[in-house]
């Protein structure tokens, strides 16, 4: 089993930019896949970028492709989300989840671990 703890949320303006963390525990943080989810209120969980468990593999949404990178450490067991040209629209709780496959998915269903969610607040 592995927990999760997202870290680095805030209040920022329309252009600026944020790096959200996900730090995982246990010793087998680098054999799953990871993802990163958001929700916005009164929206479905929206998917936004996920890298396999060596991180030679990402992929994202397509509102997010070429503003976000996703990346992970996995000596420091660690995920990562930098964020930049953030839009009012990117105001959301942002999700980090671990799927026990190497390979990522896009549905939230594959993912069996989430955290508890960092809030992101981007103002016009």
């Amino acid at each position: 089993q592995v927990q999760l703890v997202e870290s680095g949320g805030g209040l920022v303006q329309a252009g600026a930019s944020l790096r959200l963390s996900c730090a995982a525990s246990g010793r087998t943080f680098s054999s799953y896949a990871m993802g990163w989810f958001r929700q916005a209120p009164r929206k479905e969980r929206e998917f936004v970028a996920a890298i396999t468990s060596g991180g030679a593999s990402t992929t994202y949404g397509g509102s997010v492709k070429g503003r976000f990178t996703i990346s992970r450490d996995n000596a420091k067991n660690t995920l990562y989300l930098q964020m930049n040209s953030l839009e009012p629209e990117d105001t959301a709780v942002y999700f980090c989840a671990a799927d026990r496959r190497r390979a990522y998915s896009t549905n939230p269903e594959q993912y069996d671990y989430w955290g508890q969610g960092t809030q992101v607040t981007v103002s016009s």
